[in-house]
């Protein structure tokens, strides 16, 4: 069985990650608080992604995989001192995360990117350009959250480039805690922009058995009236949607 890495793994896509991917592989979370997540083939250890050494340390030297969920709080973003916290936290992490995979040989990084790259196009869930938004549209977001992203996506294509690292970017649609019916008759975004469960990992185990060196990817389920193209993810990682918003609103 290999081992995959989640690095920032205490969060939601992370907890839904650990307990959908662990019936295929060994997955270790590195993170500051442990999730507590009683389910065979997850384990935690302790490291703080702002140290390079701290990661290298705790890589399994057998793993597969890293996968970069690291997160924080994004309100008042260009405040000075939440700048330079994000900026540590979703740039520098990032350079650290891909220098680890370099050292201890690690050949393959997922980035758990977000659809903030693009949302200047999105208004409530639904394109503004008149068509699905995708890879090839120019990075346009409304927060220093989405530019950091980006930021750390071109990062990984370096890594891929001049390391022979295998890289893959996935912009997360909305993968809220509470995705129930009531929650999406609530929140009519939700209802374009949701990325399910079963699709949450689907994505990821692709991802994690592509032999492609590098690749942008949009995860969202198909939902009617989605604002972003989920087209590259079909042809190039063999994604089909198994449910979709209109699959909860019907239950």
């Amino acid at each position: 069985m290999e081992t995959i890495v989640l690095v920032g793994g205490t969060g939601t896509v992370g907890q839904a990650l650990a307990k959908g991917l662990s019936p295929l592989y060994k997955v270790i979370i590195l993170d500051l608080n442990d999730p507590k997540i009683n389910q065979t083939n997850v384990y935690f250890q302790h490291a703080n992604a702002l140290s390079k050494n701290e990661l290298i340390q705790h890589i399994p030297s057998d793993s597969s995989a890293l996968i970069n969920l690291l997160n924080t709080n994004t309100q008042n973003s260009l405040d000075e001192t939440r700048f330079h916290e994000m900026t540590d936290l979703f740039f520098r992490s990032s350079y650290n995360v891909l220098q680890a995979a370099v050292e201890k040989q690690v050949p393959k990084v997922i980035f758990a990117s977000s659809n903030h790259v693009t949302d200047k196009y999105e208004e409530e869930g639904k394109s503004q350009l008149k068509r699905e938004i995708t890879t090839d549209d120019v990075p346009k977001s409304k927060g220093l959250y989405g530019v950091l992203k980006y930021a750390s996506e071109q990062l990984g294509i370096l890594f891929s480039e001049q390391k022979n690292l295998s890289v893959v970017n996935i912009r997360i649609g909305s993968f809220p805690k509470d995705a129930s019916k009531q929650a999406l008759i609530e929140n009519k975004r939700l209802q374009h922009t949701l990325l399910t469960d079963q699709d949450l990992i689907q994505y990821f185990r692709l991802a994690l058995e592509s032999t492609r060196k590098t690749g942008t990817y949009y995860a969202v389920s198909d939902n009617k009236g989605k604002p972003w193209s989920t087209d590259g993810a079909e042809k190039e990682l063999h994604f089909r949607s198994l449910r979709n918003a209109q699959d909860v609103l019907k239950e």
